[in-house]
């Protein structure tokens, strides 16, 4: 029998209760992140295109650490590593994964930001764009990290489509490890892609529809000026719909016959009962982009937990006054989650810490919240992996 999804509790700020609101605002809501340090790898994949990675060090001596005496050079380079995946038309730069990495690191984890192909530091790197089946670049991006770093576990946190992504590599892997992966914890991840398209022609998906063709026909646009022998020898207008995007250039750049082929190849959803490492899937019953239903279609290996909230939008979350260190709810949760082993029986779910002892720290109005280098690797999608020389 399926196990049913788990509930956390997530209580929305009273006036950020909307979904659209939560949505909007947990992307666009003013932050203040840290100067960017990190060191750039360029990861090379198999058709020749390359992805960025960016790496973000622990604090050394931090006491709140997980593993103790980072200020140790062995230590550090033994401290767990997180892959923070992003979503569609997202990079390096989006909010929730700056903010996540600064958290991350602040808790003495290792962070590396992939840049999906063309996306952020990694325009002009791909001629191919990224898409739902791209699984292989996560694991070569897995792989990169297993290989600098070999004595550090790895956790993958995605977003979105970065979720869609790691699903589909996980159930393709089944038991064979990929770098020093451990688990994953994927956000609002599309379960069944012809299903978001549907949810997309009607009322307020289609606002969302116009907003990721704006985002994406601009990168694409750029990706064939960058790279002419990709693009069409007539250059068509920007299309109305993610769908003629995804008949015009994904499926044929990716070897799908059509974007409905596209839609079946890519959607997780059936794929989910072969998945055999350690998965959480984290959804919010009002997503306004990702419809929750599809997750409740297909069954799930015991390797999958599903954990639910009723509230919190696509990427939301932004809580009312609580004892977390400020409203960003979610954020505290994926350290939470980090930081503690994966619950053995539904006792063990129960008593998950859903709170963190940080000092508190003012929020929004009414909400009173508590150097570059580069590197490259060559890698098999689940096979040892083939170093080059550092990138110039």
């Amino acid at each position: 029998m399926q196990d049913p999804p788990y509930p956390w509790k997530f209580v929305p700020s009273p006036l950020l209760a909307n979904r659209h609101l939560q949505t909007f605002l947990g992307i666009h809501w003013p932050r203040n992140d840290a100067r960017y340090q990190a060191i750039q790898h360029q990861v090379v994949l198999d058709d020749g295109d390359r992805i960025v990675l960016h790496e973000d060090a622990p604090i050394a001596g931090d006491e709140s650490a997980p593993n103790a005496l980072l200020s140790a050079p062995k230590a550090l380079l033994s401290a767990p590593s997180v892959l923070l995946i992003h979503g569609l038309a997202g990079c390096y730069k989006s909010t929730y994964m700056c903010r996540m990495a600064d958290r991350l690191v602040e808790h003495g984890y290792r962070v590396f930001r992939m840049d999906m192909r063309g996306c952020g530091a990694g325009e002009g790197l791909a001629k191919l764009p990224s898409h739902c089946g791209r699984s292989t670049d996560s694991a070569a991006a897995l792989r990169h990290i297993a290989e600098i770093y070999p004595d550090s576990e790895t956790s993958i946190v995605a977003y979105s489509m970065g979720g869609t992504i790691t699903m589909n590599m996980l159930a393709e892997a089944g038991e064979m490890p990929i770098g020093n992966l451990q688990r994953s914890f994927v956000i609002c991840p599309p379960i069944e892609l012809a299903h978001v398209e549907r949810h997309f022609r009607r009322s307020w998906g289609r606002l969302y529809d116009r907003f990721f063709v704006r985002l994406l026909w601009k990168q694409i646009t750029h990706r064939w000026r960058l790279f002419p022998e990709t693009a069409p020898s007539q250059i068509p207008g920007r299309p109305q719909r993610l769908r003629e995007i995804d008949e015009l250039v994904i499926a044929p750049s990716g070897g799908f016959d059509s974007a409905e082929d596209y839609y079946e190849q890519a959607s997780p959803g059936p794929k989910l009962v072969s998945v055999r490492q350690p998965l959480t899937i984290f959804f919010s019953e009002d997503d306004p982009i990702v419809p929750i239903d599809p997750l409740f279609k297909y069954p799930r290996s015991s390797s999958v937990d599903v954990i639910t909230t009723p509230r919190g939008g696509h990427l939301g979350f932004l809580a009312r006054a609580g004892s977390d260190p400020n409203f960003r709810w979610l954020d505290w949760r994926i350290i939470d989650w980090l930081k503690q082993a994966k619950p053995k029986d539904e006792s063990d779910k129960r008593s998950f810490k859903t709170h963190s002892s940080e000092p508190q720290r003012p929020g929004p109005p009414h909400i009173q919240s508590n150097g570059q280098s580069k590197t490259q690797s060559t890698t098999q999608p689940f096979g040892e992996p083939r170093t080059t020389e550092p990138a110039r």
